[in-house]
């Protein structure tokens, strides 16, 4: 039997903890068959980005359409797009696609580096989150896309409700930023779900949103609602996060394969 395939457009990771990188290793976990189509290539590490260097459309047009029209995708998840003209592309490559897409709207790296120009916002607002089964927005994307600044696990349905007004089906507000345990809000503006897990005291989180996002779409591809998906999704980097490790000098990644270490009895 065929695995599930799941494309993952987003930009690559020196440093292997975020980006692509990240997705393809969630997938492996999860039981997908990941593929890729890469949107930007970084210089980075644990201390930060370096550098940051856009494909030509041409380049994503053709990796996607190479990948959908041979083999197939069964879900398609989105997160570095850089530019406003990349946004477009990828938003008119998806919207032909009959596949459920999990939109990451990437616009800052762990250590505050933008990801995204400004120019693009006002597209990703447009043209990616209309088309997005499930948008995963952290807080720092949040006040960038909607002006919606979160204090408090109190403004969690707010930002949901401006994302929301974008047009995606459905929203995950990651308040991982905010103090106390790790809250996420799930909703479709008349459905919620409130995702709670302990916080660890780790400090290797490089990679979180992007891990999150590939294991949403991993699991609609095995078939999942979108409830079932995300809780799985969140109990999945709930324990990448606690199994974290230090690479480099400066904020390591999570850890992808933490299932295959506790299985075998390696809890690394």
């Amino acid at each position: 039997m065929t695995s599930p395939r799941v494309l993952t457009v987003a930009g690559s990771d020196s440093g292997g903890g975020a980006g692509i990188q990240a997705d393809l290793k969630t997938m492996l976990a999860l039981g997908v068959h990941g593929m890729s189509v890469i949107t930007a290539v970084t210089a980075q590490n644990s201390q930060g980005v370096q550098g940051a260097w856009p494909l030509p459309v041409e380049a994503v047009r053709a990796q996607y359409r190479s990948v959908v029209d041979d083999i197939g995708v069964q879900a398609v998840k989105t997160g570095m797009l850089a530019s406003a003209e990349l946004v477009q592309a990828v938003a008119e490559l998806i919207g032909g696609t009959d596949a459920p897409v999990v939109v990451d709207p990437v616009g800052v790296s762990k250590h505050g580096d933008s990801l995204l120009a400004s120019s693009a916002l006002d597209s990703v607002r447009t043209e990616l989150l209309p088309i997005a089964t499930v948008a995963t927005p952290n807080l720092d994307e949040v006040a960038q896309l909607t002006g919606v600044r979160v204090e408090s696990e109190g403004d969690l349905r707010r930002a949901a409700e401006a994302v929301l007004s974008y047009g995606p089906r459905w929203v995950v507000i990651k308040g991982g930023h905010l103090a106390g345990d790790a809250v996420d809000l799930l909703t479709d503006g008349s459905e919620e779900h409130w995702l709670r897990a302990p916080r660890h005291d780790n400090r290797h989180t490089h990679g979180t949103g992007c891990t999150l996002a590939s294991a949403i779409a991993s699991q609609l591809a095995k078939g999942q609602s979108v409830p079932e998906a995300v809780t799985a999704a969140k109990e999945y980097v709930t324990g990448a996060i606690a199994a974290g490790f230090a690479l480099g000098v400066g904020i390591g990644p999570v850890d992808h394969g933490w299932r295959v270490r506790v299985g075998s009895g390696n809890e690394a």
